[in-house]
């Protein structure tokens, strides 16, 4: 940028990390994502379970009989000869060889090259080789301790094998009869159910959940918005976003941010026990409230139902709700109250846009319909319960609309 401040930064990235995903996200940065993959490329086979002697041995042997090499990984190098000598007690005659980084760089390039030959079955590592290995015979890796590490860094080592057209199996071994804590086993279950080809930018977005977008500007790469909250920093990153591509230093009008305010008296929630996690339930409510038509409300709904499952009545509501909230800014309703004996509508600066075709209206309702003189409608009728008074509030904003159009 120092060197010509117009040129373009293209980056490419398998799993970008929070900040980046939320980048691109917000409209800061540009977004393309590349889904096929390579001709005859078969995903990797991921497993997650406790650690077992057997279990290794035979993932071991199995790659060794058809030809193939293993990479074993752990997460600390005191842990590299304890587990060579169990490697040498379940498999006498397997050829180990050792990297992590402490060993001087020539002594890693020779080791490292004699495995690309084949010199040996076992490369036993730290995780310095998650990432720009391309060794096609090694298509088993074994993680030691895999709680231990990150999700974007579970990924890369899973993207260490299954490089050519044969199948690769990726184990994630666990400590036995040690408990997870909440995010290792997070970690765990993404990457144990997204195991087909492309999941990169899936599972950034788990990531970004799990962790947070972290700070725009400053040194965090990931973590919460606490100070602000997140659907306030959202906003106003929008907000910024749209003021900077508009090529004005003008801030977006007041008039054009106003939302109208909805007290119908049900319940208007994702239940916590619906979706358990809060870090995925606030990118819901955003979303949510970005919604603006049918189409986009029902597809909303429709994965809803995918990934967590049937709707409870407290969503459904929520989602009606956000109907009712587009239909109101269709006809410039700014308050909807609305109770057991009807509702009150407040149009927005007290002005309705077809003022004549509003009195035909209440002309035509007249036993239901009034305008008060402090502009206020009033829509008199019995709702009994909830779901009469929500379709009820519904039925009056489409007829106001219907007006506006």
């Amino acid at each position: 940028k120092k060197i010509k401040s117009q040129v373009h930064v293209l980056t490419l990235t398998a799993t970008p990390i929070p900040r980046t995903l939320q980048l691109a996200l917000t409209g800061v940065r540009e977004l393309s994502l590349i889904t096929t993959p390579p001709v005859d490329r078969l995903a990797v086979r991921s497993f997650v379970l406790p650690y077992d002697p057997v279990v290794v041995r035979e993932a071991i042997q199995r790659e060794r009989h058809r030809g193939g090499q293993i990479f074993y990984v752990c997460p600390r190098i005191s842990d590299i000869a304890h587990l060579e000598m169990e490697l040498l007690k379940l498999i006498p005659d397997i050829r180990v060889a050792k990297a992590h980084g402490k060993m001087n760089a020539e002594k890693l390039e020779e080791i490292m090259n004699s495995f690309y030959d084949g010199k040996f079955d076992l490369l036993l590592a730290t995780n310095i080789v998650e990432s720009g290995l391309d060794i096609p015979n090694a298509n088993t890796i074994i993680l030691h301790r895999s709680e231990m590490f990150g999700l974007a860094q579970l990924y890369q080592l899973r993207g260490r094998i299954g490089r050519s057209k044969v199948r690769g199996y990726a184990y994630f071994t666990i400590s036995q009869g040690k408990s997870l804590n909440e995010s290792a086993l997070k970690r765990l279950e993404v990457m144990e159910s997204l195991d087909m080809l492309g999941a990169g930018f899936t599972l950034a977005s788990y990531d970004l959940d799990i962790r947070g977008a972290g700070n725009l500007l400053g040194d965090e790469q990931s973590g919460h918005i606490r100070e602000v909250g997140v659907e306030l920093y959202q906003r106003m990153l929008e907000e910024a976003v749209a003021e900077s591509k508009s090529n004005s230093n003008i801030p977006l009008s007041v008039e054009d941010k106003w939302s109208p305010n909805i007290e119908i008296g049900i319940p208007v929630l994702i239940p916590s026990e619906y979706v358990s996690e809060l870090g995925i339930r606030l990118s819901l409510y955003r979303r949510i409230g970005s919604l603006i038509d049918q189409a986009q409300i029902d597809e909303f709904a429709a994965e809803m139902v995918d990934r967590f499952g049937g709707l409870p009545q407290e969503v459904e509501n929520l989602l009606e709700t956000v109907v009712i909230k587009g239909l109101c800014l269709k006809a410039g309703v700014e308050k909807l109250d609305a109770g057991g004996k009807g509702a009150r509508i407040t149009f927005r600066n007290n002005n309705f846009s077809n003022p004549a075709g509003l009195v035909e209206l209440i002309n035509a309702n007249s036993g239901s319909l009034k305008l008060r003189s402090d502009h206020r409608l009033i829509f008199s009728r019995v709702w009994p319960d909830d779901m009469s008074r929500l379709n009820g509030s519904k039925y009056i904003i489409k007829e106001l609309c219907k007006l506006v159009n």
